[in-house]
């Protein structure tokens, strides 16, 4: 296909409008915005087809007029992209315009003229409030097609075309704010399409970013889309992942860091190796996450629904009953033209729209409305403790020296261990390496290396020979005792600490405590989630329960329970429920499964397992332990939206009503007044729930 051709119709800072004639082509104008939402500094981009109109809103301090031109000059839609159905972002104006015409020119025109181009103006809304009360019954379009009929009836043709009017002004607008919300998840939904560089037969070969296989190396450079999760194996680059984490800045990623599909490189260059290809991607996974999110409508939805639909007989009885006492056509018009259902059954997906993207970016993926709506009503949420309150990654606190003799300092007894250690794959050992990396201790020579699967290994050193293990290892099998040790080792346990124990052939040598790294966002998160209204807050742990006590005192915990196997845990689950609790469930790991499922809200950690994520309502894509509370901050926002919004929907139109009943509005007034309301309600729903600027300084992005 060849390349863009544009013709510019308005050029301001920031906004550009044009004119591309492939847009009446298919396969072009989905593809053309895709790749534009995915430029640095682009804001905003809407369609208009059957116009061959594109108008792009980008950040002039991001990005210059020049490069975006030269960029979308040079697009080339790929064969094949154009398979999604192409729709047009702008509602239809003719009808618009055709009413205003039609108001205009009535003056001009001899009366039965005037009936004869109120018919044509009318006819649309007559025939759709017929067609509904057939194939539908009683709803909001017959209530219009009714007021708008009995003013043109009685000859009151001025009245009939600026109901007509200030109905369709309405309804444009109120289409234009529906579609926002859409363009909303736009971005969320379907990712660019890319082209990507990949190495084959020792070549850089431009493939499509979903004809990548997998464990192929990839190559990206500056300003280039990364197409595939994998991981670094060359290069260091700084990778703006905000796309999809929702993270503000770039951060940096070198080998053997992982990246996800969607990011985009700011600088530097990368060698990637692919592990998720084409419809495995991070992107692609959320698409489906969030379009099965939309799919699913919640208890409020299906309420409002049914309220909606109870208030248009409302409306209905109210006419017969105007008209009955009064036989005042004009009162009966003004009560049909009081309508709840639009705010109603508009407003409340929209506000689970805007809760949805909100979360988005903020790093949280919730399954639909009905998710949110109970996460919003938690009252107890229970941690499992490895992966999620701790990083999975062991830390070395204390080294203690029992006997001088072989180890005069604590840095002595840790380069020895480390060095017998980095033999060994275990967490506990690589974390002495480290700990002895970080220090920069000098590797101490020694003799062959002895592992004893589950229990330690030794090593001969200088004449004398080393063992490092559990205490049951060298106390039963190696004969060695720690018990005159016990008061230190009694509080190193207390605390919550691992312990390596280690000896010589004659006795003890020394300690190595080590702990869990706790989330340096965890204190933070406990004490967001209880403003939040989460009175109890537990922990899980497979660890000791004096361990798992240690941590919980930490945190400041409500209740600990320590040695719980994995099959436990969704029964700790199920009593926490018997007592009346709402319970939200945060875990990462396999054997989280069957809690996630049993909780009233799952909740899986980024960098959880697969049956995880797909066990829980929400998911985490990036990984911040604060994003559950910002999670249930959008969601109690959310739900604090709809209810304001319903509320306010029937408290106003209400006063309408009691107005047309009345005679103090005529049916002007009262379509102009339900309309701002309506349009009121769904601006509020868009611009949804807030969350406060706390986790930025835990991100420390």
């Amino acid at each position: 296909m060849t390349s863009i051709s544009y013709h510019i119709l308005h050029d301001l800072p920031g906004r550009l409008r044009l004119r591309l004639p492939q847009l009446a082509g298919p396969g072009v104008a989905e593809p053309v915005r895709y790749w534009l939402e995915a430029q640095d500094g682009v804001e905003d981009v809407r369609i208009n087809r059957s116009a061959c109109s594109l108008v792009i809103d980008y950040d002039p301090r991001r990005l210059a007029r020049a490069p975006l031109l030269a960029r979308l000059a040079a697009f080339k839609p790929q064969h094949g992209s154009g398979s999604t159905p192409e729709t047009s972002d702008d509602p239809a104006v003719t009808p618009l315009v055709r009413s205003v015409v039609t108001i205009l020119l009535l003056p001009l025109l001899p009366r039965p003229a005037q009936r004869v181009a109120t018919l044509l103006n009318i006819g649309a809304k007559l025939l759709k409030g017929a067609d509904t009360l057939i194939h539908r019954g009683v709803k909001v379009e017959v209530l219009d097609a009714l007021a708008v009929g009995l003013s043109a009836s009685r000859g009151k043709l001025y009245t009939a075309n600026i109901t007509d009017f200030l109905l369709t002004l309405g309804e444009y607008l109120e289409e234009r704010t529906q579609q926002q919300s859409d363009r909303l998840l736009r971005r969320l939904l379907r990712p660019a399409p890319t082209l990507a560089w990949v190495e084959r037969d020792g070549q850089l070969v431009q493939v499509p970013g979903d004809q990548v296989r997998l464990g192929e190396i990839l190559v990206v450079g500056v300003g280039e889309t990364i197409p595939v999760d994998g991981y670094v194996v060359d290069g260091m680059a700084l990778v703006n992942q905000s796309a999809v984490t929702g993270e503000d800045v770039p951060v940096a990623r070198e080998a053997p860091r992982r990246v996800v599909a969607g990011s985009v490189l700011v600088e530097g260059r990368l060698r990637i190796t692919a592990t998720r290809v084409g419809d495995d991607t991070t992107t692609a996974r959320i698409a489906r996450f969030i379009q099965e999110s939309l799919d699913q409508a919640s208890d409020t939805q299906r309420l409002a629904d049914e309220l909606a639909d109870q208030r248009v007989y409302l409306t209905l009885v109210s006419a017969g009953a105007v008209y009955a006492f009064t036989r005042d056509l004009t009162r009966v018009q003004s009560v049909f033209l009081v309508d709840y259902s639009c705010a109603l059954k508009l407003g409340t997906p929209m506000a689970f729209k805007s809760g949805l993207y909100r979360a988005a970016n903020h790093g949280i993926l919730i399954k639909g409305g009905e998710a949110m709506e109970r996460l919003a009503g938690i009252d107890t949420l229970v941690f499992d403790k490895t992966g999620t309150l701790t990083r999975s990654e062991l830390e070395v606190t204390d080294v203690i020296v029992l006997d001088p003799r072989h180890a005069q300092s604590e840095e002595a007894l840790l380069a020895v261990v480390a060095s017998v250690e980095e033999h060994a794959t275990h967490p506990l050992s690589q974390a002495v390496v480290e700990a002895a990396r970080e220090r920069d201790l000098q590797h101490i020579s020694h003799g062959e290396v002895d592992y004893m699967v589950a229990h330690g290994l030794s090593a001969q050193l200088d004449g004398w020979r080393i063992i490092v293990g559990s205490r049951h290892y060298l106390e039963e099998h190696e004969g060695i005792g720690f018990e005159p040790h016990e008061p230190q080792i009694a509080s190193l346990l207390a605390e919550g600490k691992t312990l390596l124990y280690i000896s010589s052939e004659r006795g003890p040598l020394g300690l190595i405590a080590l702990r869990d790294t706790l989330r340096a966002d965890a204190e933070a998160t406990l004490r967001r989630l209880r403003t939040l209204g989460i009175d109890r807050l537990v922990m899980i742990s497979g660890d000791r329960q004096e361990k798992a006590e240690a941590l919980g005192r930490t945190l400041r915990l409500d209740q600990v329970h320590g040695e719980v196997r994995p099959e436990e845990k969704a029964a700790l689950i199920t009593a926490l429920q018997r007592e009346g609790r709402r319970v939200g469930f945060v875990g990462d790991g396999i054997n989280d499964g069957p809690a996630l499922v049993a909780a009233d809200v799952g909740i899986a950690m980024s960098r959880g397992a697969d049956l995880a994520r797909a066990s829980a309502d929400i998911v985490l894509t990036d990984d911040r332990l604060f994003a559950v509370a910002d999670a249930c901050e959008i969601a109690q926002g959310t739900l604090r939206v709809i209810r304001t919004n319903f509320n306010a929907t029937v408290g106003i139109n209400t006063a309408i009503m009691a107005g047309a009943v009345l005679g103090r509005l005529s049916p002007v007034a009262s379509a102009l007044l339900h309309n701002g309301t309506t349009l009121g309600v769904l601006v509020h729903a868009l611009r949804g729930a807030r969350v406060t600027g706390a986790e930025r300084a835990i991100k420390g992005d």
